[in-house]
């Protein structure tokens, strides 16, 4: 695969590789390095799958210090040239599958980018840093769903908590957390990990809960609850998150994970009516009017119960802390969307992904 570039590149002091960097939260990551850190040559490695959109970085595509490379994390030959090119001090490794009910119906793929990428990552990693890691850094992001699911409400997910993934997706995650673990140990790679909560804000795909229900109470559709709406989850704004990992990325000793939440637990009900109530009013519709849209159905297989995460260790020994409320949070999510319609409308309607066939087979 020919592999893009731009002259300045050579120029920078500090390289770092971000894969998935054209998907929801890794978009937010990118942006914020590349704005940041004007020392450092961002390199985002995504194969456009149907969950990245290069659109969600088309404020940034022109800055000296940042460069696109089309591939796959799977193709372990494609990430050796890559790394014998630009030769990276850094990864912060966010590709990955993500959606729990295509995990269901397609554990594989889950397995291939979540498992094996990861592996292949790391393998070429430390070939190409040969045992030399002063400066260097391989920071895996994952997920709290690794933890299982949590009943007492008194109970929160630490970085401590033992495994107990309960759907394919958890499971491929977990697994790739061990290997990045046991490459530390074994090989003395400096990595670090972090878990992050549910992720919400601009550019998300429409399958997930938020942007779902914002779109079809848009085109006053269905909104399709799970069950009676009862699991409960801990909501992050994604540039949290982004603040969080370059926290984490810049100030965490290797070997050691970090756990990402908001502090922020609402059941999937309550969400959804409260985003029903901002909608209403961002649309001038009477109150009540998305709300009875609302329409449950069966529950999905291995549905976690409540995920709450710990983030004070995070709090306490990096200083990072949420920069919003929910309802903040939320509110600016709905304007976004309502103010970028045509950017959901093309990847509702996959416009998008022909688009990158054409330019990058």
């Amino acid at each position: 695969m020919e592999l893009g570039i731009k002259t300045s590149w050579f120029k920078m002091n500090k390289k770092i590789l971000i894969t998935g960097g054209a998907g929801f939260i890794g978009s937010h990551v990118v942006r914020l390095f590349v704005n940041k850190y004007k020392d450092y040559q961002i390199v985002n490695l995504d194969a456009l799958t149907y969950a990245g959109n290069l659109e969600n970085l088309k404020d940034i595509n022109q800055a000296k210090n940042y460069i696109f490379e089309k591939g796959d994390i799977t193709d372990a030959g494609f990430l050796e040239t890559l790394f014998k090119k630009y030769d990276f001090v850094g990864v912060i490794h966010l590709a990955a599958e993500s959606h729990v009910d295509r995990s269901i119906s397609d554990p594989m793929a889950f397995v291939m980018t979540n498992v094996i990428g990861t592996v292949n990552l790391l393998n070429v990693a430390k070939k190409a840093w040969n045992g030399n890691y002063e400066g260097k850094r391989f920071y895996h992001v994952s997920t709290d769903e690794v933890y299982g699911e949590l009943f007492d409400p008194k109970e929160f997910f630490t970085e401590t908590t033992k495994y107990d993934p309960h759907s394919p997706y958890s499971a491929s995650k977990a697994s790739s957390d061990h290997f990045v673990r046991a490459y530390h140990d074994t090989y003395g790679m400096p990595t670090v990990i972090s878990n992050c909560s549910n992720n919400y804000g601009p550019n998300h795909f429409p399958e997930k809960l938020i942007p779902l229900m914002i779109n079809n109470i848009k085109n006053n559709l269905p909104l399709p609850v799970y069950g009676k709406g009862e699991n409960v989850r801990d909501w992050l704004y994604v540039i949290d998150h982004a603040r969080a990992i370059d926290d984490i990325y810049h100030g965490a000793e290797n070997g050691e994970t970090y756990n990402i939440g908001g502090n922020n637990e609402w059941k999937n009900i309550d969400l959804v009516y409260l985003l029903c109530k901002i909608m209403d009013e961002k649309l001038g519709r009477a109150a009540g009017t998305s709300a009875g849209l609302i329409t449950f159905v069966k529950d999905r297989a291995g549905h976690d119960l409540r995920y709450a995460i710990d983030a004070s260790k995070l709090m306490k020994k990096l200083g990072w802390e949420p920069s919003v409320t929910f309802e903040q949070g939320l509110e600016a999510t709905v304007e976004w969307y309502l103010s970028n319609w045509d950017w959901i409308a093309n990847i509702t309607s996959g416009e998008y992904q022909k688009y990158y066939e054409e330019m990058y087979g």
